[in-house]
């Protein structure tokens, strides 16, 4: 359910939108979600739930794949961006950090930094300080800045793809599966540095992620996908309490994950929701 409120100060808005794969394939069915600015917003659910084509909606990447949004509209700062090419939404202020990672593994750590300065036209100083400031929060990089992208380790490429993004001075991050494929110690170093890169430098993030434990500690505001739908939606400290999500995604409870389908609560969800 969306809070009347947050509309007011949402910097990105997705109202309703359905996406459909090859023309025939429906995978999003009427999704809605505000992301405020300055805010950490997670994207929670289970493989498969419909994260990434939520994210790769907003940044327009669905078309390289045969996608589209069939129904519903997307604004940024009160800008309808459907039709935006990603190059245009990336000079806007929103960059899309893929999941995977996805460097550039000839080029060196520094070198895949600078290509996100590509589109900037404020002048070296201006990158060569950003660069720095890149490195005050990723200090493993700055160690490693000389060293090929493809012989770091998945958490420096992690490091280094968000790093990247930081290097375009972007607005809002979408952050598809920060976690994916990384120790437990090195999931919880990234959402650190994403918290802090949020405090500090005042960067919206949307984030997709299904370690819904970790996302809902560092998020502010949380909602739960299944099979193309929102599911449930609060305050991120509010879900970590609510009983369903406990024993679904949260591991707490006698019986193993289940589907929201299979009990009477998500019925009532769901009636609620439609």
């Amino acid at each position: 359910m969306l809070d009347a409120t947050k509309t007011e100060t949402a910097l990105l808005e997705v109202n309703n939108i359905e996406v459909i794969y090859n023309h025939v394939i429906l995978v999003l069915k009427g999704v809605s979600l505000n992301v405020p600015k300055g805010g950490i917003t997670a994207l929670l659910g289970g493989n498969g739930a419909g994260k990434t084509t939520t994210l790769k909606a907003i940044s327009n990447l669905l078309k390289s794949e045969r996608g589209e949004v069939s129904k519903g509209s997307i604004t940024y700062r009160g800008q309808s961006i459907t039709h935006f090419a990603p190059a245009d939404l990336v000079k806007m202020g929103v960059i899309q950090v893929m999941e995977g990672r996805h460097c550039f593994e000839h080029l060196t750590v520094e070198e895949n930094l600078m290509t996100g300065a590509y589109t900037r036209r404020d002048g070296r100083a201006a990158v060569a300080a950003d660069l720095e400031m890149v490195y005050t929060y990723f200090p493993r990089l700055k160690e490693r800045r000389r060293s090929q992208a493809g012989y770091t380790s998945g958490g420096e490429q992690q490091m280094t793809a968000i790093g990247r993004a930081l290097m375009s001075r972007p607005e809002t991050i979408l952050l598809d599966e920060p976690s994916m494929g990384l120790a437990p110690q090195l999931v919880e170093q990234i959402f650190e540095i994403v918290k802090a890169v949020n405090e500090g430098e005042g960067v919206t993030f949307l984030l997709a992620e299904q370690n819904t434990n970790v996302a809902l500690r560092f998020a502010h505001y949380g909602y739960i996908l299944e099979s193309g739908r929102v599911v449930m939606d609060g305050p991120a400290a509010a879900l970590r309490e609510n009983p369903d999500v406990k024993e679904f995604y949260l591991g707490v409870g006698d019986e193993g994950r289940r589907s929201f389908r299979d009990v009477r609560s998500y019925r009532r969800r769901k009636r609620w929701l439609a």
